[in-house]
């Protein structure tokens, strides 16, 4: 390259008039005014409108008119103010442009499958296949800009506080726990496999026992599970694991690092502490464990009002323990149909319910699925202010945690569906989440986080031969504007509670043994206590871009089917790699 730059396309303003510069990149649009030829030359840090005039340079203009969108190119030329009407505010150097003195054609370029230089509504298969003209877009070079800063100003914050960077294996042991393991062949054992890591858990685990204290890693793990718009099977974390520690400390740590991340990745200020709640009460309030609780509409118990309710099917819900709840949206009596209460009845149906409840409020006249079933307990209802003037609201009655998860999924899918995307923060931590849970395609128990949460001590005592789903744990998540971006919890570092743990989720010694014998080794020798967390990095670059989908924020993401476009991955093996690796496929 003959003319290396001297300046990029987004720093030129108004003081550099007169002085020769030399710019590179691309040709993002051309225009033809008055018989002078303007390109919009465009790099990752902006864009510069450079000119070429045939009464300046007739050659040079000449050989601009060859130029096409997307071409690469060179340019050296001369700053010059733009006339008072022509200044762009909306472009960094929208005061001035550059008088062209010499071009040169570094590479040419097919005319692009999809635009670079305008929005358009293109297929995602379309835009994977070319990712690397998508990734040219503003948009896209701005996301992936936030992603940078924030990781390096983690890195910053962690390592000015003792956190030590340590890479964990990537070639590691199959421990199915939770979702698939992605599973490499071993050339030379034969019939044996190696994992590419879920989460490096175990191995900062052994990184505390070894002494290390503060560990952290920005970690690639792995999970062969089904595709929603927050996940791909590959992803990153910010993984931090630190000994002689507590929950509490995590909780600062975690503050500290999130609010520095962020102010020094966007500029924006976050308040801390973060709130807390319990996993009981987010269940309660807004029936999910990763509430956003900016829009309100708070799950309200009525079941009061109905224990001496005429409507038997109501009375038979309470007899039997279960619980009358709903929420209160506010300003729709008006503006909901029948026809829009049968599509939410259905709607709540599709989440588990066997029916929906609703009580319009309107200015005038009250209606209701039960009117004419329990009009009393409407009018209580209505005179005790649950229900605002031109309120609706929407009840469930059941099972108390059947009930909280239908009205959950009910509030979650309105928010997305009629209310406007809110701007700011809403930061949560959630506490104290069960130690398990039930499965019911396997018929099992199995841990709610992972088996290696320490459970609370009492409630082990308690309740692990009575009934272990009782039993909470020393767990926490970070939930930010509806979406968990960290999960973490105080670690099991003695060996009998341990071993208890996989005993209670049915693990038998062999298998104990088996899958991890050598942690239970490691335990011998005395292991510190120790909490941990890590941050989904991901989750976090989209909700700072203000992106629905983490695809939005990662180079280059796989389709819904775990595909790549561009690479054509996964593909097959050719049979001589099948024979070295000793496989057979029965497809």
């Amino acid at each position: 390259m003959l003319l290396k730059r001297s300046h990029t396309c987004g720093e030129l303003n108004a003081e550099y008039e007169g002085k020769e510069v030399i710019l590179n990149g691309w040709v993002h649009i051309i225009r033809d005014l008055g018989g002078i030829k303007f390109i919009l030359l465009r790099d990752r840090y902006g864009k510069t409108q450079v000119y070429f005039d045939p009464k300046e340079n007739k050659e040079l203009y000449d050989k601009a008119l060859k130029l096409g969108n997307e071409y690469t190119v060179a340019i050296k030329g001369v700053v010059r103010k733009r006339p008072e009407e022509a200044i762009n505010p909306n472009m960094k150097t929208g005061e001035i442009e550059i008088s062209a003195t010499e071009l040169e054609i570094l590479s040419e370029s097919d005319t692009p499958p999809i635009y670079v230089n305008k929005d358009e509504e293109v297929s995602e298969n379309l835009r994977l296949k070319y990712r690397y003209l998508d990734l040219r877009k503003e948009k896209m070079q701005k996301n992936l800009l936030i992603r940078h800063k924030f990781m390096q100003a983690s890195r910053k914050y962690l390592s000015d506080n003792g956190y030590l960077e340590i890479e964990t294996p990537f070639l590691t042991k199959s421990t199915p726990e939770g979702a698939r393991d992605f599973v490499v062949p071993s050339r030379i054992k034969k019939g044996n496999f190696y994992a590419l890591p879920q989460s490096p858990q175990i191995f900062k685990q052994l990184l505390m026992v070894s002494g290390m204290d503060r560990y952290f890693q920005i970690a690639r793990c792995f999970r062969d599970e089904d595709f929603r718009a927050d996940r791909q099977p590959e992803f990153t974390q910010i993984d931090i694991e630190q000994s002689f520690s507590d929950k509490e400390d995590i909780f600062k740590m975690g503050e500290e690092l999130i609010s520095y991340a962020i102010e020094n990745s966007t500029g924006e200020k976050i308040e801390t502490p973060f709130k807390k709640m319990s996993y009981q009460q987010v269940m309660d309030l807004y029936g999910s464990d990763k509430p956003d609780t900016r829009y309100g509409m708070q799950l309200i118990d009525i079941t009061g009002y109905f224990k001496q309710t005429e409507a038997k099917f109501l009375k038979s819900i309470i007899d039997d323990g279960g619980v009358i709840k709903g929420f209160v949206i506010e300003g729709k009596a008006k503006e909901y149909s029948r026809k829009k209460f049968d599509e939410l009845t259905d709607l709540a149906k599709q989440f588990g319910a066997s029916g929906l409840i609703w009580i319009a409020n309107k200015e005038n006249e009250v209606k209701s699925t039960i009117k004419k079933l329990a009009s009393n307990e409407i009018d209580t209802i209505i005179k005790d202010g649950i229900i605002s003037q031109n309120g609706v609201m929407l009840i469930v009655a059941g099972e108390k945690n059947k009930t909280n998860k239908i009205l959950g999924h009910l509030r979650e899918n309105l928010i997305k569906s009629e209310f406007e995307k809110k701007n700011g923060y809403d930061i949560l931590w959630v506490t104290d989440f069960p130690m398990f849970s039930w499965n019911e395609e396997e018929n099992r128990l199995e841990s709610e986080h992972h088996p290696f949460t320490m459970p609370n001590l009492e409630d082990l005592e308690k309740y692990s031969d009575s009934d272990p789903l009782k039993i909470k744990s020393e767990s926490y998540d970070l939930v930010i504007n509806g979406y968990e971006m960290a999960s973490g919890s105080v670690r099991i570092h003695r060996k009998d509670i341990q071993q208890k743990v996989f005993e209670i989720i049915g693990l038998d010694e062999n298998e104990i043994k088996d899958k991890f014998g050598f942690l239970l080794e490691a335990f011998r020798f005395g292991p510190p206590p120790h909490a941990g967390i890590a941050f989904g990095m991901d989750r976090l670059i989209a909700v700072l871009s203000g992106e629905d989908s983490i695809k939005e924020v990662i180079a280059f993401p796989k389709t819904a089917t775990g595909s790549d476009p561009m690479s054509e991955a996964p593909s097959k093996l050719g049979n001589n790699q099948l024979k070295e690796l000793g496989i057979k496929l029965d497809v």
